[in-house]
């Protein structure tokens, strides 16, 4: 007894088993994550330092040098880039994608306390960590604004309300505060005036950090009572700062009023944000690199409520840039596709087997099997995403092709007069190898993507394993429902009814059809040799059109989000900076496509970059985002001094280096000093080529600076030591904190800097003085001279070499592939020494990595489809015969890719290889057919064939069109995410439409010039009796 037979006999089982399947499915899909892309872990922890007031090269060499050598012992890491600025260092970690971030995290804290006793003494606060991507961008963005509440206070509720407890929230990474404006007291000095009282700068320092001491003093004890001693009640604000006397001359007091402004102000000044125009504190929501988009976003918005009940009412709380609306709308999108193809192959099944009974058996298959894959998926600890989607929405013209195989044989029985029941049995048992081999090589297709490395093949294996789940259940509920209902409710009385008009137009097309290919099948079995030419022909083409075909990575999605980097010239103002961000921004805001714009300066970066990030108006009432980001770039151009790089944010946002465009070259060397050079004359390629849009690069060396040459002989005769010099200058112009204020909430920084006026230009040092051992205060320019240098504002290491990335964006319609190859040209064009070493980051590595697998990935699902047909059918060579008809496909699926004017992406990729699993299909129903009639009829190879052809023509007919109604809707390219679907569509549908003209007519001629050589298949001969 078979499997088919079992279940045929016991309908009450078979029915309970496929109930069971469908209610598990219904389950799952309650209860499965729903995200945009599947839950890709890339390990990155980000690594921030600030130390107030240093230079560049300061902040380079004692710290980030010193962190990168700690970091650099810490197994499985694979990249260590870092970037300093004026104060402030920030590093970014790129492990192994197998590395666990928790435990890297720990890593990453014990080299923190390794590397805290070589970092400079000033640094009063510790470098900090976060499991971040500080390329991806926020999921969300919540601006606090208010038109009456002072900033400070603002901050307060962003910091400690409304931060804390985002973060605690599951899958979110980090909250950042943009346009910070923390309570500080600033204490401005006028310098005349300290000099013209007798009063250092480092005097007043000390003055202030000893005025202000939080610390024990001790506690009475009496025989009945102890009472804690407060002897040092805290300085709270500006006011009571201002009153502090700080020395005494003369008799008289000095009160700090005297000598200095103070004031109640900001701990960063240099910092500015705006929510379409209007000032803004704004908090990003960074979630971690294995969180679920979705699923943090509606945690966040849940707590929302409760904040706005907390909030002042002055205060307006706004959420804006929320990234899971673009992921609601393409599931949605992919639902509507989904169910548009069940009715395409529904359509198709009823106008094959013309009976609505026929029609409604391999249609219940669907149902059962797409439900078992998602039970299975959410079991797996998969999520419901564009990917997955994508393989169900295929998955439905290949799951009713089982189905359709073995009723469309139950059908031909029944009308040949045989009675349901043997019919069923009869039936399921010749069709039952044909969809096991069907079946088992189209999941054998899959099996390469599995052990595909990298990011990209995390992404695959979700696809893979959807389309292998619904193939399986397809297989199950083929061998088991479809006969069993077939046995039941399919009789031979509604074959002898009348059928519809639109059924009675399409048979008689079908057999106008099946006529012209019996007379062109013997015309092509009489010429063997020109159709055997024709197989070689699309051998040479597949390989042709491989080579010449545009490669691309990844097409690039729409989800109605732009963010743009601004950049200005290195000595730059901040002022000056603010008005031309401002300036560009209301640009933005006036394009007709955009809805709002949340603008950005100081924080982390230079003081001369700024960030816009840009939420679009819906789909429907704006243009295509090529086009939008064309528009910005040109209008953008129209504000002097200021250049500006968009970039549409992308759900796969992979590398862990924030850059200002979205493909990244590095450029290394040992010598630091020919880099700037080098990478220049490769941008003025680079800018000269049409190719290539948005060419900057993160070298930053021409920053105005004022070195102070200081005569070591002469202070020495003046008796001033250098480190009181250093100590002076810090405190005059680093914005030296020089002292805390504790409150219950938080602690707030008093910062001491010589006032504005005082620190415009080199003049500033002409009224700084210095004490010296014999107690007089000696003028600087005494013994120093100043003269104007060009030095860099931002230093960048990668792998603690000095390196410089050069980043780009791509004209509209160029591959990635032939910008890549550009590059490598212009490099030796330029004949770049071998001492720069360079290599792609971000996206453009992961692409030149990929473009190897690409074609691997390819010959390895061919080797197992091989072996597993081999195995199936005992022969070396009928595999061959199968396998012959593939290239055909691939011509066809890169002909339609060219015609679209589509690349070669990774997506239309796994499309090509899907078509390896459904083209070798009509071979199998063919060759399976002959080798019955041989073996077991004894009918001449010739016959047999032909035969296999003209009966096997409508399960061939039905099965191929039931597979590309599943990718029709997917390769129309409509509605939210069709960037990433389309190609793979196209692919599918191009390649089924060109192999089966061809694979119907090369398949039987390869069948006839292999078949000599096929063997006799399994032995069948019985073993012999043993001899009494």
């Amino acid at each position: 007894m078979n499997l088919s037979e079992l279940f045929i006999r016991r309908p009450v089982m078979t029915v309970l088993l496929n109930a069971a399947i469908v209610l598990a499915g219904v389950i799952a899909y309650g209860r499965i994550p729903v995200a945009a892309l599947p839950s890709y872990n890339t390990p990155v922890i980000n690594v921030f330092a600030a130390l107030p007031g240093a230079s560049p090269e300061t902040m380079a060499t004692s710290v980030a040098l010193q962190l990168e050598k700690q970091f650099a012992t810490i197994p499985g890491l694979a990249v260590i880039s870092s970037s300093s600025t004026l104060g402030s260092t920030s590093l970014t970690l790129e492990f192994d994608e197998g590395r666990d971030i928790d435990a890297a995290a720990v890593d990453v804290q014990a080299a923190l306390l390794r590397a805290q006793r070589s970092l400079p003494q000033d640094m009063t606060v510790p470098p900090s960590y976060r499991k971040v991507n500080p390329a991806d961008a926020p999921v969300l963005f919540i601006a606090l604004q208010s038109p009456s509440m002072n900033l400070s206070d603002l901050n307060d509720y962003a910091e400690h309300l409304i931060a804390p407890t985002l973060s605690t929230l599951e899958g979110v990474a980090q909250v950042n505060v943009y346009g910070q404006k923390r309570y500080a007291v600033r204490v401005e000095v006028h310098p005349a005036a300290l000099a013209a009282r007798n009063i250092s700068l480092d005097e007043l320092t000390r003055a202030l950090t000893a005025a202000n001491a939080n610390t024990p003093v001790g506690t009475l004890e009496g025989s009945r009572q102890t009472l804690t001693l407060q002897a040092n009640r805290q300085l709270r604000n500006a006011a009571e700062f201002a009153d502090l006397i700080v020395a005494s001359r003369g008799g008289s007091e000095v009160r700090l009023r005297d000598v200095a402004s103070v004031q109640d102000s900001y701990e960063t000044v240099k910092t500015h944000a705006t929510l379409n125009g209007e000032t803004s504190i704004s908090l990003a929501v960074l979630r971690q690199p294995d969180a679920n988009t979705v699923k943090v976003v509606d945690e966040v918005r849940a707590a929302v409520p409760e904040f706005r009940s907390q909030l002042p009412a002055s205060v307006k709380l706004t959420i804006v840039n929320d990234r899971s609306s673009s992921i609601r709308e393409a599931l949605h999108d992919v639902t509507l596709t989904l169910m548009g193809t069940i009715a395409l192959v529904v359509l198709v099944i009823f106008l094959f087997l013309r009976r609505v009974v026929a029609t409604l058996i391999p249609t219940l298959s669907l149902p059962v099997s797409l439900l078992g894959a998602i039970a299975l998926l959410w079991a797996f600890g998969y999520s419901l995403d564009n990917v997955s989607l994508l393989g169900l929405t295929l998955a439905v013209g290949l799951v009713v092709d089982d189905a359709i195989v073995m009723l469309e044989n139950v059908m031909r029985h029944i009308e040949e007069g045989m009675a349901p029941f043997e019919a069923a049995l009869k039936g399921s048992r010749e069709v039952g190898f044909t969809i096991i081999s069907i079946s088992s090589s189209l999941v054998a297709v899959f099996i390469p993507i599995f052990f595909m490395p990298g990011v990209i093949g995390l992404l695959f294996h979700e696809f893979a394993v959807v389309v292998s789940l619904a193939i399986i259940a397809s297989a199950f509920v083929s061998l088991t429902l479809v006969p069993m209902l077939a046995s039941r409710f399919i009789t031979d009385r509604e074959h002898q009814k009348r059928p519809g008009a639109l059924v009675r137009l399409f048979e008689r097309g079908f057999d106008a059809t099946l006529a012209g290919y019996t007379r062109t099948l013997d015309l092509a079995l009489r010429h063997r040799f020109a159709v055997l030419l024709v197989a070689f022909a699309t051998f040479a083409a597949t390989a042709w059109l491989f080579v010449t075909i545009p490669k691309g990575f990844f097409p690039e999605e729409d989800i109605g989000q732009l963010r743009i980097s601004t950049e200005a010239s290195e000595d730059i103002s901040f002022p000056a900076m603010v008005a031309l961000q401002d300036r560009a921004a209301a640009i933005v805001r006036a394009d007709p496509n955009v809805a709002t714009v949340s603008s950005f300066n100081g924080g982390f970066g230079s003081q001369n970059t700024g960030r816009m990030f840009i939420n679009l108006k819906p789909r429907a009432e704006r243009q295509p985002m090529k086009q939008v980001v064309e528009g910005l770039r040109k209008k953008l151009r129209e504000v002097p001094g200021l250049a500006a790089y968009p970039q549409p944010v992308q759900n796969l946002q992979l590398g862990g280096r924030p850059s200002k465009s979205q493909f990244q070259y590095i450029l290394q060397s040992v010598k630091a000093d020919a880099l700037g050079d080098w990478a220049q004359k490769l941008q003025d390629k680079l800018r000269a080529d049409p190719m290539f849009r948005d060419v900057t690069s993160d070298s930053q060396l021409k920053g105005l600076q004022a070195s102070l040459k200081i005569d070591r002989d002469r202070a020495n005769t003046l008796g001033v030591d250098i480190d009181a010099v250093r100590s002076s200058l810090y405190s005059a112009f680093g914005e030296r904190q020089v002292s805390t204020i504790y409150t219950p909430a938080d602690s707030y920084q008093v910062i001491m800097e010589v006032a504005p006026e005082s620190k415009a230009d080199e003049s500033a040092f002409d009224a700084i003085h210095v004490r010296s051992k014999s107690g007089a205060l000696v003028p600087l320019s005494s013994f120093a001279t100043v003269e104007r240098s060009v030095g860099p504002t931002a230093i960048n290491h990668v792998g603690q070499l000095q390196a410089v990335t050069v980043s780009f964006n791509l004209a509209p319609g160029v591959p990635l592939g032939n910008a890549t190859d550009r590059i490598e040209r212009y490099r030796e064009e330029l004949r770049m020494p071998a001492s720069i070493i360079t290599s792609y980051g971000g996206d453009a590595a992961v692409f030149k990595s990929s473009q190897a697998s690409q074609a691997i990935l390819i010959i390895s699902a061919l080797l197992v489809i091989y072996v597993l047909l081999g195995v199936l059918y005992e022969s070396y060579v009928h595999p061959l015969t199968i396998l012959a008809g593939l290239p055909s496909a691939a011509v066809g699926a890169l002909l339609t890719l060219q015609l679209f004017g589509m690349e070669l992406t990774l997506i239309a990729t796994i499309g090509i290889l899907l078509l390896i699993g459904i083209v070798k299909k009509n071979a199998i129903l063919m060759i399976d057919f002959a080798l019955d009639a041989q073996r077991s009829r004894g009918l001449a190879p010739a016959q047999a064939i032909r035969d296999a052809c003209v009966l096997r023509f409508r399960p061939i007919m039905m099965t191929t069109l039931a597979a590309m109604c599943g990718a029709v809707p997917i390769a129309l390219g409509l509605g939210a995410g069709a960037e990433l679907r389309q190609p793979l569509g196209l692919a599918v549908v191009g390649g089924l439409v060109f192999s089966q003209a061809i694979t119907l007519y090369i398949t039987p001629v390869i069948y006839l010039y292999l078949d000599r050589f096929s063997g006799k298949g399994p032995v069948t001969r019985r073993e012999l009796a043993a001899p009494a």
